[in-house]
């Protein structure tokens, strides 16, 4: 299933400072019985956005107008916990593109980028530094460059660098999984067959 391309990404930004955010806590575990990757979004942090009579809690990020954007900065140690793709799936289905952090489960990062959505770790200085920016203004600008590698924060003279690899970076600029990757090389494939003998 093919996504968004991503190649520069300029947004304001959703604040969740809470470390160890696990895959349960960002799609709670009967929310899975789905195997297509839509409306998982509506219960992205279902269990801390609405109470038990589907009422949004209004102390919640994610019910608060004032933070807007495509971009989720979350404490460190994102992603922790089972190896469930769903939770990557809800995040992509709300409309989040990409998800900073100082700490990523490697699990959970890699299927962030299987379906489009890229996660970029940064030093903890600097995400402190993006927490304090977006609290003072929510309107603040981070800009996410995926050729470059690169991630700033408008106003500040901070740039730091980000690692991707290789493979997943390509994916991600031509919005393939990989399943799309090998369709593309459907005429390379073709051809090499063609020169094999039987």
């Amino acid at each position: 299933m093919a996504y968004d391309k991503f190649t520069k990404l300029t947004s304001s930004a959703v604040p969740l400072p809470i470390e160890n955010v696990d895959t349960d806590q960002i799609i709670p575990a009967r929310f899975l019985k789905a195997t297509e990757r839509k409306g998982f979004g509506d219960n992205l942090f279902r269990d801390w956005r609405y109470n038990q009579d589907n009422t949004p809690k209004e102390d919640f990020v994610l019910n608060n107008e004032t933070y807007k954007g495509k971009i989720l900065v979350g404490g460190k140690n994102f992603g922790s916990g089972s190896s469930r793709e769903h939770a990557a799936w809800a995040i992509y289905d709300y409309g989040f593109r990409c998800v900073i952090s100082s700490f990523f489960a490697d699990i959970f990062k890699n299927n962030c980028l299987n379906i489009g959505v890229l996660p970029v770790q940064v030093s903890e200085a600097f995400l402190a530094e993006i927490f304090e920016a977006v609290e003072a203004n929510p309107e603040v600008q981070i800009t996410v460059d995926l050729e470059g590698q690169t991630v700033s924060l408008e106003g500040s003279e901070t740039v730091e660098s980000f690692d991707i690899n290789a493979y997943k970076k390509e994916n991600m600029k031509n919005g393939f999984d990989d399943i799309d990757y090998l369709l593309n090389l459907g005429d390379d494939i073709a051809t090499f067959a063609t020169q094999r003998p039987f």
